[in-house]
């Protein structure tokens, strides 16, 4: 019964945010997520799964092209926020682990400015292809990360990370590659990444 109800929710929200202008290419599933403003500038391709608590927050004026783009097959999981002001894009068969933070931008530091007055500094971030994000990262303004690349728990990711690279830390530095034959990631880095609540 839980399970039809939340067929039945999901459905429901796919109508709603359609009918305000998200673009949906397909079926997405979705929980209880929020998309607050800038509803045009959200595309999102069929078969991804958005989890409960999920934030898609387009911030700035609207544009004529999406700020937050998240290909198919991706699944993002409770409590991330994906904060855009010029184009965040994510890649197809990506799993993004609970509690992320994805932004493209941050505040200036002008002198005699307080914080929230302070201009916004934009740069794309692009996410790759089947790409692992573990729970509670952060990933920065600027950043590319390559496909097929892992990062652990807890990471701030703030320089570009190569396809198929392992990355961990604070900031964010690869430790290894996963190698065509074995594929070969720790236990631990496995169960990080695919941390949910």
């Amino acid at each position: 019964m839980h399970r039809l109800i939340q067929g039945i929710s999901s459905r429901w929200r796919n109508f709603y945010y359609r009918l305000i202008g998200v673009k949906l290419n397909g079926y997405v599933w979705m929980q209880q997520i929020d998309i607050p403003q800038n509803f045009k500038n959200v595309e999102i391709e069929g078969a991804c799964a958005l989890d409960r608590g999920v934030v898609l927050l387009c911030s700035g004026e609207a544009t004529s092209t999406p700020k937050i783009h998240i290909g198919a097959h991706t699944y993002i999981n409770r409590n991330t926020f994906i904060d855009a002001s010029f184009s965040i894009t994510i890649g197809q068969h990506c799993g993004i682990g609970p509690g992320c933070y994805i932004t493209d931008h941050d505040h200036g530091y002008v002198e005699l400015l307080p914080p929230l007055s302070q201009p916004l500094i934009s740069q794309p971030t692009h996410i790759g292809n089947q790409v692992w994000i573990g729970a509670n990262v952060t990933i920065l303004k600027g950043v590319t990360i390559g496909n097929d690349a892992v990062i652990g728990a807890g990471s701030v990711v703030t320089k570009d990370i190569p396809e198929r690279a392992i990355a961990v830390g604070v900031p964010a530095k690869v430790i290894r590659y996963k190698h065509q034959s074995t594929e070969a990631i720790s236990a631990e880095l496995i169960a990080s990444a695919h941390e949910q609540p």
